[in-house]
This record gives structure tokens, sequence and C-alpha cells, in this order.
């Protein structure tokens, strides 16, 4: 299934699925997990990232096991909104997704939200070396309740 938008997803998610939030760093890949009302965002573990393949099939077998309808990855756009190099392996890596998959993916603007996930763990007196294994995954998070969010106030 083509990239649809936030407004879009709202239809996927009436048979009682959830949406994810990705976070797609170099080295793993962040992953969060609505709630059943879609209201809130759960970090999971992080994936490790090896190969392409690898990485696919993981991200791929945990999206089944939650009964994921839909994806939402952050697209690391600079600053004055234009796409660098992060943003266009994001969409890469989205294309090369749509060829495994009929998961629909979002993507969202995630410019700081691995700071603000850094705050919030900092905030929780979280040591660098346990931040440095939940970053990702906070990140994720912080993404995908951005998306929840702007669903609830769309909704409205």
């Amino acid at each position: 299934m083509p990239v649809i938008s936030i407004e879009d997803a709202t239809a996927l998610l009436m048979t009682g699925r959830v949406l994810a939030g990705l976070d797609l760093g170099e080295k793993t890949i962040g992953l969060a997990i609505s709630d059943l009302s879609l209201s809130f965002a759960h970090p999971r573990p992080v994936i490790l990232r090896k190969k392409f393949t690898r990485d696919a099939e993981t991200l791929l077998a945990a999206l089944k096991a939650e009964n994921v309808a839909a994806a939402v990855i952050g697209m690391p756009l600079n600053m004055d909104g234009s796409e660098g190099p992060r943003a266009q392996a994001t969409r890469a890596f989205v294309r090369n997704m749509e060829r495994l998959t009929d998961l629909p993916f979002i993507y969202w603007d995630e410019r700081l939200s691995t700071v603000a996930a850094e705050r919030s763990l900092i905030e929780m007196d979280m040591s660098r070396k346990k931040r440095d294994g939940k970053i990702d995954s906070a990140a994720a998070a912080f993404i995908l309740q951005g998306a929840l969010d702007r669903m609830r106030i769309a909704g409205r």
C-alpha cells in the first residue's frame, strides 16, 4: 500500500487495530505502539539494524504481532523544512518496505523528537547508559503520540 496521510489512517483503525511509530536510526529502529483507544503511545524494545532484509523481517514480525494497521515513520526534516540525506534514506527505507508489505506508512515531521525524548528520559533521572538503549523507542513514542494527538484533534 502506498504512503498515506494521517487523515486516511482513521478508516484503517476502525477494525480494532493500532498504529505503530517508527524512529529510523542508523544503528537501530525505535518502535512504539498505540493502545486500542488510540490515546497513548507505548515504547517497545529497539530493533538493532543489521541488513535491510533482516531488519524488515524483524520489524514486520513485530508489527504483525501487535496487530498494526499503519506505521507512522519519523521524517527527519532539516530545521528549515527541507529534506537532507537522512530524509532521503527514510524515503528509501519506506520504498523498500512497500515491496515487502501492504502495510501503509505515514510520514511524520520528527524535528526535535529525539531531543524531546532525551529530555523526558533525563527528567526521569535515567542514566546516560540506560538512555542510549531507550532513546530511539522514546523518540518513536514521541512521534506516534504527535500523530495520535493530531487524529484526536481532527476527529472533534
